[in-house]
Parts: C-alpha cells; structure tokens; sequence
C-alpha cells in the first residue's frame, strides 16, 4: 500500500482545492508505465473518497503517452463528463488542467439507464456496463479486431460509485469479474469499517490475466494525518451537471450562468417538434398505464434512444442513447411532441424512442419553464425565435428555417 505517511511534496494544481498527494502521484505513473498491453485501471473505493479526482488526475498522466485514453464512467449518480442517469464511455484526447471541474463532452456510446443508483435495477446496470466495455474492447483493445493502419490500443480507466456495501459490493465484484483489469486501484480511508476488503477480495477462481493491486489512501487528511472522506453536495453537483448539459443548447459565447438565466433562455427556445407517430415510449423501472404513456412524459427529462436494428443497438438489445432532452409539452390533437435538446438533428433524426426514469428537472428551472400542454401554450410562442440563435425546428420530415 502507498500510504499517506510516505514523504513528498504534493502534485501541484491550478485549482486551489484539489490536492494530489505524492502517493497518489506514484500510482498513476506507475500505472502509465505499464505500456505493454495498455492498462485497464478500474478505481474503486468508498463514497467521497476521491475516487473521480484520482481518476481525473491519472487520465492526464496517460495523455502524456497516449493520443487518445478511454473513460468508462459506472457511476449513474455523479457520472464524469455525462449527466446524471447515464452510463458511458468516452474517448478523450486532450489533458484538463482543472482537476475540479469536469467538463460535459459528447460520448463515443451512452446507455440512460434513467436513475441515479443502480439498486432500482441491478441487473439492467450491469448489462449496460458489460455493453460499453465490450464495445470499447472490440474497437479500441483487441488487436485481432483492429486491424486498421494508424489504430492502435489504448488505454482504459473505469471509474465506480461508492457503493461498497451490499449489493454495491456485489455490482462491484460482478464488474471486477467481467472486466478482468490490469490493475485495480482502491482508496481507502482510516475509518476501516467503510473500506474494501483487501487483495483480490473479487476472485473465488482463476483471474483472466495478471492484476496489478494499488492501494492508496484518500488524500483529504485531518489534524491527525488520518485519510478521511471528502464532503460532497451530491444533490448541487447532480443539478450542475444538468445545468451544464443544457446550457449546450446555446452558443457558448452566451453570458448563461445562473439557473434563472438558463430557465429563461430555455422558456423561449423554439423546441423540436417530432410526430407521435414515430416515437414508442419506454418507462424504465416502473410501469404505467397505456392511457397515460404520453402524460407522464409532459414537462420531464427523457433519453433520446434509437431502437432500430444496426451499428446504434448494442449486443445486449438495448438501444444506444444519443442524448438527453426536457419535453416540454404535447399535443395530442396535432400529434406532436415538443422537445428542447443540445442533441443535433443529424443524430436526432434517428432517434425513435423516449426513455423516461427519474432524473428530474431541477427546481431552479421548473420556476420558469411552461409545464402546460401545448393545448394551451399557443403553436406563436413556438416561433418567437430570437434572433441571437440559429435555431431549427422539426416538423415532420421538414426543417423549417428560423423566422
């Protein structure tokens, strides 16, 4: 174990409260020197403990070897660079200095699995996780399936809730199992009793290839020099994630930094409009009446799914998200759902499928927002297109210019 005690300057950063430890810093370089194959660096260990910072902080140590690194994000309730709900897998090719703020970036795949913990659902968790990673192995790992000149392995960092306990602990050893990682990272604190077992506590035979075992404590300390748990609003980062997310449908040189700001913009932004008739609704984890699918779905957040046979469908039958968007009214007489997503029409387009859980909007935009039918909401309101925006709407199979 790399210890808190060991001696050291810290890792510099340019945000003033985020901290590398040097023994936070060894792992990392040690894991970046295992270059034959790449690693596949799972990082797992209780919630709070700096599990997504370390994360973070080892992505940038790869990207000083690697043009491209892969990031599959497990953690439904504080996902890294998607929002709340999703499960994804990122390809990043740029370093981010700023250790404290991820930033929202489009996904190479993405799964909405609709809630922020997976105990609604474990085993729909799962196969979603099982998916990304296979995908990741077929396009980017297996040698044999590469092929291409100019295409080589890379790298893979799999970050995991902190659910540890329970059935938690039981995702994680399914994923550990699965996955079979080069090397496994696991933060602890000095509280034993919220910490992992120690060693392979995964295996109950053989381990696919060699693993790697790195255990490193969290680097908040108290006056004692114990490793201790960060304190985190989950709440506040869940609903800055999807201010974030939204905040795309705008271009990025729009002054928008206050939910009330954003609330505002997305009250006047012209929404897509897409018929019924092209859409099938899935509620995910709950059930609900045949007569109320498409009330249920006024005023909520949804996935934008395809479900169409072809390279969007994954080897498990479930369908690839291409994002997520706020509905913001129906009208049945019209036949029409209206939509407001950063998504672009050219993926758009495809999309067949609604998905709706229970990611909520959040509260600070709820204020402003119309949550009536569009009965109500005359089609005028639709077309008050400001002129700072070049916005397109969709109306059947015709993109209508901006007026």
């Amino acid at each position: 174990m790399v210890g808190a005690g060991e001696s050291g300057a810290a890792t510099s950063s340019p945000h003033p409260e985020v901290f590398i430890p040097p023994w936070w810093a060894e792992a990392a370089e040690a894991i970046a020197r295992a270059s034959s194959p790449p690693p596949v660096a799972l990082v797992c260990g209780p919630k709070n403990s700096g599990k997504s910072t370390f994360s973070r902080h080892l992505l940038n140590i790869l990207l000083q070897r690697y043009e491209r690194v892969g990031y599959l994000d497990t953690d439904v309730g504080q996902p890294e660079f998607s929002p709340p709900g999703c499960l994804s897998l990122h390809l990043v090719d740029e370093i981010n200095p700023d250790l404290k703020n991820p930033c929202i970036r489009p996904p190479e795949r993405c799964f909405f699995y609709g809630d922020i913990s997976s105990k609604r659902d474990p085993n729909a968790y799962l196969k979603c996780i099982f998916s990304l990673y296979d995908y990741f192995i077929k396009e980017h790992y297996d040698p044999n399936e590469i092929g291409s000149p100019g295409k080589s392995m890379l790298p893979l960092i799999i970050n995991t809730p902190g659910w540890v306990k329970g059935t938690g602990f039981d995702l994680l050893v399914e994923m550990l199992r699965y996955i079979s990682p080069t090397q496994v990272v696991q933060i602890r604190i000095s509280v034993e009793s919220k910490n992992l077992p120690t060693g392979t506590f995964w295996l109950d035979g053989e381990q696919k290839g060699p693993v790697d075992l790195i255990d490193i404590f969290s680097a908040r300390q108290d006056s004692l020099n114990r490793s201790v748990l960060i304190q985190k609003d989950a709440k506040v980062m869940r609903d800055r994630h999807l201010f974030d997310y939204f905040r795309q449908c705008f271009p990025s040189d729009l002054n928008i930094v206050t939910n009330k700001e954003l609330a505002h913009a997305l009250a006047s932004l012209p929404p897509y409009e897409v018929p019924l008739s092209r859409l099938k609704v899935m509620h995910l984890h709950c059930q609900v009446p045949s007569n109320e699918v498409f009330h249920s779905l006024n005023a909520t957040i949804v996935g934008l799914a395809v479900s169409s046979d072809g390279p969007a469908k994954s080897q498990y039958c479930i369908p690839w998200c291409v994002g997520l968007g706020i509905v913001r009214g129906i009208d049945r007489s019209k036949g029409l759902v209206y939509v407001i997503t950063p998504v672009p029409y050219s993926s758009l387009r495809k999309v067949d499928l609604l998905l709706q859980g229970y990611i909520e909007i959040p509260t600070g935009l709820l204020q402003v927002i119309p949550l009536k039918y569009v009965d109500a909401y005359p089609l005028i309101c639709l077309l008050r297109c400001c002129t700072r925006y070049q916005i397109k709407i969709y109306r059947g199979e015709q993109l209508l210019p901006r007026h």
